[in-house]
């Protein structure tokens, strides 16, 4: 699971401090998908960034799969969101030189676990997001619903405990969306994951267990 506890998070605005997270909280449970809305600028990305340790709150706590994680050194925080957390961005962020397959062997290459068990491994997750035939694919010959169907891959290729997703359906039709959406939540289930989603269109909902508003730095529930 991940819970994030009593999290603020502030950023210098000319003279004045603006608190993007004031003491949040959240707890996510293995299994359960939750989605957060709020307008651009109140801290969405903030929160992925604290809760994905690519950023260290100013004070609080953040527990990812039973660890606490306030006190750890740079290096220990690296491994720990190396091996427990898979992030899906809203653009996919691929290599242009990589094909499919060799965007989640670098996965296993920066881990050094690279071998032909993991190599198999990228191609069966490739496989299961319905990419069999674009494994050798360049992400310029890829559509823009398969390129996040090779993010979702790749986020799952270090088999974590919580995934977390930054709009990831933002640069697609309502369609594609809709199927990439159907494809985190299912493969958060079945693979017991705790998972976040940062997500501007509330459409999406009805796929997640519970959903959230991020405003004036807290998170509250949509009733």
């Amino acid at each position: 699971m991940i819970s994030i506890d009593d999290v603020s998070v502030s950023f210098p605005d000319g003279e004045q401090t603006i608190a993007v997270l004031d003491h949040a909280r959240l707890s996510v449970s293995a299994g359960e998908v939750v989605t957060i809305a709020g307008r651009s600028g109140t801290g969405k990305s903030t929160l992925l960034a604290v809760a994905g340790l690519l950023r260290s709150p100013d004070s609080g706590e953040v527990m990812i799969a039973g660890t606490p994680t306030s006190g750890l050194a740079q290096g220990r925080r690296t491994t720990l969101r190396r091996r427990e957390i898979g992030i899906i961005y809203q653009s996919a962020e691929l290599f242009p030189s990589l094909t499919a397959v060799q965007q989640l062997e670098l996965v296993a290459h920066i881990a050094g676990d690279l071998d032909d068990k993991t190599r198999q491994r990228a191609r069966d997750l490739l496989t299961e997001v319905g990419l069999s035939r674009r494994l050798d694919n360049h992400p310029s010959k890829l559509s823009g619903g398969e390129r996040q169907r090779v993010g979702i891959a790749r986020a799952l290729m270090n088999t974590p405990s919580v995934l977390l997703a930054d709009e990831p359906t933002a640069s697609l039709d309502p369609q594609r969306g809709r199927e990439v959406m159907e494809l985190i939540t299912s493969e958060a289930r079945e693979r017991d994951l705790a998972c976040v989603v940062v997500s501007h269109d509330p459409t999406h909902a009805d796929l997640c267990d519970r959903s959230l508003r991020l405003e004036g730095g807290e998170l509250t529930e949509i009733s």
